[in-house]
């Protein structure tokens, strides 16, 4: 688990060394264990190594900040989280053993060792313990093909001399991030925007659709653009092959989806075993470490899932958990915490962050972050991390992705309506909506209106347009200018909706956000964070189940994952109805915070963004604060951007 940059000059355009190294230094919260850098000059293929202040001594190369050496047109940066063979043999950028490929790697191969063996039969040798050989192996025997082979999570980046090229690659998820930036003169890449930021050729010039689709419907990290118009990422799912000659075009490709068509056969009993099995050998998986290892602990199914399975495995592991205890008791899930503590035999540890200790905070967490973000659970969430890391845990597993997975939110149950409905099911759907829109407090006609799955595609972008701007908050004229489609992602549907749903957000809407900000948060405490259900094995086959498996007649979600975990949570766990997520107390927060709000909406800053109708912004925070208007998530929007683009001084 690492920090990883590159840039490749076009036409041997060289490259700036304060460049490397500032940008390479930008990533030292991400590895703190380790420093290496490799300058080449790639018509001729010269590889040279270096090292920097933070180098293992062990390590025996040139001092980067000593050399002479200028006229190189590619480097690669890379700082390192040492967890797997933590000896300097671990040491990147790696060569493979014919000295023809360099890669700096981030990310985790859970399935490493068994790759390794199957490779030693096509007469692969290795000299350390490493899943980041096992990756160059793998790319020289089955190339591109090697990613369909990972179990993991995986952000690297491959120089291969022979075929001329780079190779860059993301996780199927997207766990690991990447992003990139390419003009006339370079070809940059990095696992976070601050380091790309570095460089003077790449602007700070704001993307004007992704600050809409920010503003309005609370959305980021979809697709390959950023909020910078002149920085992409990677999308999860593709790699990027680059030429190391200019003239060549080139542009993302996929190489694995959701199958949305494949279908089990399997008895609902039948099913649940075999995602038990799914489950605890992807737990397995993901304890394999050389450093000790900890879990997040929110009260709910999944975490709780995760934790039990962990004792399950080893049972006389030191095991440590850690949870974020809201302070306001309706959405406190301590309870809950110290059952799954208790039954696991856990050293439990616990934060209850404050709204002074927020703002105190701010600053670094959107430094930690690089670009705004969806709420203040994205604060409560940090705080664990850096409760994790005092108590000297360097790797967590965390339940990030169940609730996508396994239809857990209570807006997917309007698209199982629609599955239903469209198949003109009508007396199922009839049991449904009133079974669970009274079990969740919701009403039947609040739960059939809560999600997408009844709107038809056609009227969504004029339904969010008329929620989104209802009070005027953005600035029409101006976006208008910039040329702005006002709608979200789009969603593909069959008669699935529920399935289309979930792959959605997999994919699009909710979890590439949800990464983005657990990836950073964890690594800006230099922790890595595994995230055991998001494997392509448990994707697959959770897929293939009927959509009643995963929300039943009487709206209960998960519904095979709960009986697949029986016997090993505990049932008041398992029983659970109730869906507190992550929640902090924002409006209590923010009332609390009044005069530093009232800074904020009233800063220079503030001012110098045109996409923001000031006065109405203004307005609508007084009307909240004398209880004219209900609580807005938009409120934290306004603030966020503010800060943000005051912080990295973002141009309009």
């Amino acid at each position: 688990m690492c920090g990883i940059f590159g840039a490749l000059g076009h036409t041997d355009s060289p490259i700036d060394l304060q460049f490397v190294l500032r940008a390479t230094s930008a990533l030292k919260h991400r590895g703190p264990d380790d420093e290496g850098y490799l300058l080449a000059v790639t018509h001729s293929n010269q590889f040279t190594q270096y090292s920097g202040p933070d180098t293992d001594p062990a390590v025996r190369h040139q001092r980067i900040e000593e050399t002479d050496n200028h006229s190189f047109n590619l480097a690669f940066g890379f700082r390192r989280l040492s967890i797997l063979d933590v000896s300097p043999a671990g040491h990147q950028p790696m060569a493979s053993s014919d000295g023809s490929c360099w890669i700096v790697y981030n990310g985790e191969i859970y399935n490493y060792l068994e790759l390794r063996s199957e490779l030693i039969t096509h007469g692969f040798h290795f000299r350390t313990g490493t899943d980041t050989e096992v990756i160059l192996a793998a790319y020289q025997h089955w190339g591109v093909d090697c990613l369909k082979h990972f179990t993991g999570m995986w952000a690297f980046a491959l120089l291969d001399s022979t075929q001329r090229r780079l190779f860059l690659a993301r996780d199927r998820f997207g766990i690991k991030p990447l992003y990139y930036s390419n003009n006339a003169s370079h070809f940059v890449f990095a696992s976070e925007i601050k380091a790309l930021l570095e460089a003077e050729t790449v602007s700070t010039r704001v993307n004007p659709q992704r600050l809409y689709d920010y503003l309005n419907f609370g959305i980021t990290d979809y697709g390959d653009e950023t909020l910078f118009a002149d920085i992409k990422q990677l999308p999860a799912a593709h790699y990027l092959v680059v030429p190391l000659e200019t003239g060549a075009r080139w542009s993302p490709e996929r190489y694995w989806h959701i199958n949305l068509d494949k279908r089990s056969t399997l008895s609902f009993e039948a099913a649940a075993l075999e995602l038990k099995e799914l489950f605890l050998e992807s737990i397995k998986l993901h304890l394999r470490s050389d450093v000790p290892v900890g879990a997040a602990l929110s009260g709910g199914i999944d975490s709780s899932a995760i934790v039990m399975a962990m004792r399950h495995h080893e049972p006389d592991l030191n095991l440590h958990t850690f949870s974020y205890i809201a302070g306001d008791p309706s959405i406190s899930e301590e309870r809950w915490v110290d059952t799954i503590a208790g039954a696991a035999h856990s050293v439990a540890h616990k934060v209850k962050p404050t709204a002074a200790e927020l703002v105190s905070d701010l600053d670094h967490l959107l430094s930690t972050q690089d670009e705004p973000f969806g709420s203040t659970s994205i604060y409560a969430q940090n705080r664990v991390f850096r409760l994790a890391r005092e108590a000297g845990i360097k790797v967590m597993l965390d339940g990030q992705g169940a609730d996508e997975l396994l239809a857990g939110y209570p807006y997917y149950l309007s698209s199982r309506l629609a599955s239903l409905l469209s198949r003109l099911r009508f007396f199922e759907a009839k049991r449904l909506a009133h079974a669970a829109g009274t079990a969740s407090g919701f009403g039947e006609l609040k739960l059939i209106l809560s999600g997408t799955g009844l709107i038809v595609p056609k009227l969504k972008g004029a339904a969010k347009r008329l929620g989104g701007n209802g009070r005027g908050d953005l600035n029409v004229q101006w976006f208008d200018k910039q040329g702005i489609h006002p709608q979200g992602p789009a969603i593909e549907r069959n008669k699935d909706f529920l399935r289309a749903e979930l792959a959605n957000s997999l994919v699009e809407s909710s979890l590439p956000m949800l990464l983005r900000y657990e990836d950073r948060n964890s690594m800006a405490h230099s922790i890595e964070s595994r995230v055991p259900f998001l494997t392509h094995q448990l994707i697959d086959f959770i897929f293939s189940l009927p959509e009643s498996y995963l929300i039943g007649p009487d709206g209960a979600s998960k519904r095979v994952f709960r009986k697949a975990m029986e016997g090993l949570v505990p049932n008041e766990i398992l029983n659970r109805r109730d869906k507190i997520g992550f929640s902090t107390p924002e409006k209590k927060w923010l009332g609390a915070l009044k005069p530093w709000v009232d800074d904020v909406l009233n800063s220079n800053a503030a001012q110098e963004i045109p996409a923001l109708n000031l006065q109405s912004v203004r307005a609508h925070w007084d009307a909240l604060n004398s209880a004219e208007q209900p609580f807005d998530f938009r409120v934290w929007r306004w603030l966020n951007v503010i800060r943000w683009s005051e912080r990295s001084a973002v141009k309009f």
